[in-house]
């Protein structure tokens, strides 16, 4: 009986696909994506005090608010695509409000869905709010004087359809909020703000629940 030669793949192509295997999920999936995060920007603006007519209420001094925003681009592949809709931007900041209880700080976790973002522009942006009561709640009941004592890191993804197109990292590298308990419900997007009827063609719009 003539024995079957057994036909091995080149050694490249096995390298190759050990490396692919290897790869983490959302590295994969920003392979070739359409979508690019530019910039993660954090800010501490006050509590937005806009006048009005009619009675006045005597208010507490203005506050200030842990602001996210970040820049991102979409370019599809298929030039019919015009407007994407359900974008969605997911924040991850971890707080610098470390102690004995949270050796690593507390890790607030929100998103936000957009509608009809339009194509091929290089200025989209994004931007989630810690309020000033929440900070204060996590660093005992004082709030940070500046960005640098509010937070460790801040990670930002896009997700449509179910898969992350974009990441970055403020920061650090690689996504380590996955290894970290998560905190949601303390990051609010613009339209669960005093900011909402402020800078309205700035960012892009939010979808209603």
């Amino acid at each position: 009986m003539t024995a079957i030669p057994i036909l091995r793949p080149p050694a490249f192509l096995t390298c190759a696909a050990l490396l692919i295997l290897s790869c983490p999920l959302p590295l994969m999936a920003q392979v070739n994506t359409e979508f690019q995060i530019t910039k993660i920007e954090p800010s501490m603006p006050l509590t937005p005090a806009p006048s009005f007519n009619g009675t006045q209420k005597t208010t507490p001094t203005p506050k200030k608010w842990l602001e996210v925003e970040v820049t991102f681009t979409w370019k599809p592949r298929l030039p019919t695509e015009k407007f994407a809709d359900d974008v969605a931007v997911n924040y991850y900041v971890l707080l610098n409000n470390k102690s004995a209880a949270v050796p690593q700080g507390t890790l607030l976790n929100g998103q936000v869905i957009h509608t009809s973002i339009p194509a091929n522009q290089t200025d989209l942006r994004s931007v989630m709010y810690i309020s000033p009561r929440t900070l204060e709640r996590f660093f005992d009941g004082k709030i940070p004087t500046s960005k640098e004592m509010a937070i460790v890191d801040i990670g930002v993804t896009i997700t449509r359809q179910g898969q992350v197109v974009a990441e970055k990292i403020l920061k650090g590298t690689g996504s380590w909020w996955t290894g970290l308990q998560q905190t949601p419900g303390y990051l609010l997007n613009k339209n669960e703000t005093p900011f909402a009827p402020l800078y309205w063609e700035y960012y892009e719009a939010v979808k209603k629940p």
